[in-house]
């Protein structure tokens, strides 16, 4: 019952890290990659690869983007294609324009709109026969409440880390949303089959024993995934390391808000009704 009693608490926490997120994004902005930007990646093959800096003085633009790819190759990320001679084998040169990144910036909005809004009906749906204390469709705002605090934390955190924005962030973010959800579900799915029971039990006291009940769960499915991305950071190349952080964040702020934000929000939506008279 500890993460009902203090509810109050990790509400003020998790208002705090949004805060400081829509901050982080609204005075730095975002560090949009070309993949929306528009302009050019090659990729260059070397025996002996050397150094970074010695390549970024070769190359006579202000909007330079280099990373390390397997033992010997480099990513360069630049808004016009490369005219020096960077030594090497280029293996792969590609070229976005700005409509073609301008229209892929629309459509992956348009795909994280769309997930959330099919996220919430599923769940409104799934929770339809579920109308008293609570109505069915407050299940959906306490999950799109939980999920729109899983998507600014991390974007916040890129932002002041100053990471790129690139189609494997909106992959990544696609991904938290998918497992933040699925978690969710678990412990809501718990306080459904608890009313089920027809207990004389308070209804706060049944979100507690769901949560408790799921809290384990929760905790033990989360650290495995943890432990995979934290090596996949660690260990893993240089191309995925931006991703994999992001995965991370995303996990703990996912496993966070299914259980100390989504369920204490129903005993809030819960308390507010009362109040009101409609219980």
């Amino acid at each position: 019952m500890f993460v009902i009693k203090y509810k109050k608490i990790w509400y003020l926490l998790s208002t705090f890290l949004i805060i400081v997120s829509l901050w982080a994004i609204s005075s730095r902005g975002f560090n949009l990659s070309i993949d929306f930007t528009g302009g050019t990646i090659t990729e260059i093959s070397y025996a002996n690869r050397p150094a970074k800096e010695l390549i970024e003085s070769k190359i006579e633009q202000t909007s330079v983007s280099i990373r390390t790819s397997g033992e010997n190759n480099y990513v360069i990320r630049t808004k016009e294609p490369i005219k020096a001679d960077l030594g090497g084998e280029v293996i792969r040169e590609n070229t976005i324009g700005p409509v073609a990144g301008a229209e892929l910036a629309s459509k992956a909005q348009k795909a994280v709109t769309v997930v959330i809004i099919m996220i919430v009906l599923f769940v409104t749906f799934a929770f339809r026969k579920v109308s008293r204390p609570v109505k069915s469709w407050k299940y959906g705002l306490a999950t799109i409440i939980a999920l729109a605090h899983d998507v600014v934390i991390p974007t916040g955190l890129f932002v002041l880390l100053g990471k790129e924005i690139d189609l494997l962030f909106i992959t990544g973010l696609l991904a938290i949303l998918g497992y933040s959800v699925h978690d969710t579900i678990v412990v809501f799915d718990r306080i459904r089959e608890n009313l089920r029971l027809k207990t004389d039990e308070p209804f706060e006291e049944i979100v507690g024993k769901s949560v408790n009940q799921t809290f384990a769960r929760s905790i033990n499915t989360s650290l495995t995934i943890f432990i995979t991305l934290l090596a996949l950071y660690l260990v893993g190349p240089a191309a995925t390391q931006s991703f994999a952080l992001l995965l991370i964040v995303g996990l703990i702020a996912g496993t966070y808000s299914s259980i100390f934000i989504a369920s204490p929000l129903l005993v809030t939506f819960f308390r507010l009704q009362r109040k009101k008279g409609q219980v």
